[in-house]
């Protein structure tokens, strides 16, 4: 399986970069992209790359309803697009109510996409699969949300989710933006595929503080003895400093490829 970095918070070389997220998965012969950013980065950087990533993606996947992740979606049409049924309501901050949702509609994306929503796991490929509503189980993730819905109601992101390969019986966990909490992402993969071993864990991990739940997520790591960590995208600098101290992490940047 190969993991191609299309848009990151950081630029790797001439790539491009933005506040955003979006991975090209390319395995045994499928190709699937898992969110967009918000604008057409994700297709620059793809276009240098030699990716033509509108007749070479076989189904994307939006792993919440963020503007950062997709808003790219715009660009796409014609493919069949996996997520939540709650990433189109609309959703703010709470500092200023300002709206951080999708700008499109679902009957928008419906015009443009075969759009298959679920709150349950959901198979892309064989041992790929789209986990659905992330169930919330421990006491140090997703407590507290800086985000609102439209009656002022706390937004604590519930279409949030992830993506879990199995390979020779591991697991890659591949995340978005972790508002569920990367930890109870991890242990729901656990559950759906039936295998206990994580080889690797890369994405948005949304810790921004050397915090408890910092220190607690770092401490599950080393639990479950993960190989393979890379924090992105939503990991502020505090929380990756805790990580390069205790894995000796590198940066996820545009234009990176991973392996596995």
């Amino acid at each position: 399986m190969k993991i191609t970095i299309l848009t990151e918070n950081l630029a790797g070389g001439t790539y491009l970069a933005e506040h955003g997220l979006s991975y090209l998965i390319e395995i045994d012969g499928e190709c699937i992209l898992f969110d967009t950013g918000h604008s057409d980065v994700f297709l620059q950087n793809a276009n240098k790359l030699g990716v033509d990533i509108q007749n070479s993606i076989t189904q994307v996947v939006l792993s919440h309803g963020h503007w950062d992740h997709g808003n790219g979606l715009k660009h796409l049409s014609n493919k069949t697009l996996i997520t939540h049924p709650e990433v189109f309501i609309p959703r703010f901050r709470k500092s200023d109510h300002s709206p951080v949702g999708l700008a499109f509609s679902k009957n928008e994306i419906k015009n443009q996409f075969q759009l298959i929503e679920t709150t349950q796991p959901y198979e892309l490929a064989k041992n790929v699969f789209f986990l659905g509503e992330i169930p919330r189980l421990n006491d140090f993730e997703s407590q507290t949300t800086p985000f609102e819905l439209a009656n002022s109601d706390n937004d604590f992101v519930n279409d949030d989710s992830a993506l879990v390969v199995v390979q020779n019986n591991d697991l890659i966990v591949i995340t978005a933006c972790s508002h569920s909490g990367i930890c109870n992402i991890c242990e729901y993969a656990k559950k759906v595929t039936g295998q206990d071993t994580i080889r690797a864990v890369i994405g948005g991990f949304h810790l921004k503080f050397q915090n408890k739940q910092t220190e607690q997520t770092i401490e599950y790591f080393k639990k479950n003895k993960v190989e393979t960590i890379l924090p992105s995208h939503c990991t502020d600098l505090p929380a990756l400093a805790l990580f390069y101290q205790q894995f000796k992490i590198q940066q996820v940047k545009t234009g990176m490829t991973f392996e596995f």
